[in-house]
């Protein structure tokens, strides 16, 4: 699910949706109109689930795609190889993720994690 907004509405540390992939704004630039143009934006953003570099330049009365950005927890059922089951505390619904090597001695059966979803993917946010 996605949002059109304005370039000029977007502030550090949301989310705008950069070649088809949720990302974190990490820097935000903008120049003063000129003699002949209006004024632009740099946005410099970082891939949510993917961690690449990005960047979108345009004008700021542009519109761009802000992704809905979902933080729940679940809790933990089994652990299988480097593949969780979990159950969403708030459905009740049940469904695997692949466990990053940085998370293994944190994620346990029978403790709540929390994770992030946003269109239609998902990875923990263990902080």
């Amino acid at each position: 699910m996605k949002i059109q907004v304005e370039i000029k509405e977007l502030k550090e540390g949301k989310y705008v949706i950069v070649d088809d992939e949720p990302c974190v704004i990490k820097s935000i630039s903008k120049s003063k109109p000129g003699k002949h143009g209006s004024a632009k934006a740099r946005i410099d953003v970082i891939g949510l689930f993917d961690s690449q570099k990005r960047s979108i330049i345009g004008p700021v009365s542009d519109k761009t795609y802000v992704p809905v950005v979902e933080r729940k927890n679940a809790q933990v059922l089994s652990i299988a190889g480097d593949v969780a089951q979990l159950m969403d505390m708030g459905d009740f619904s049940t469904f695997e993720m692949t466990v990053p090597e940085e998370y293994k001695d944190r994620v346990i059966e029978g403790e709540e994690v929390s994770y992030l979803t946003a269109m239609g993917k998902m990875k923990f946010d263990l902080r």
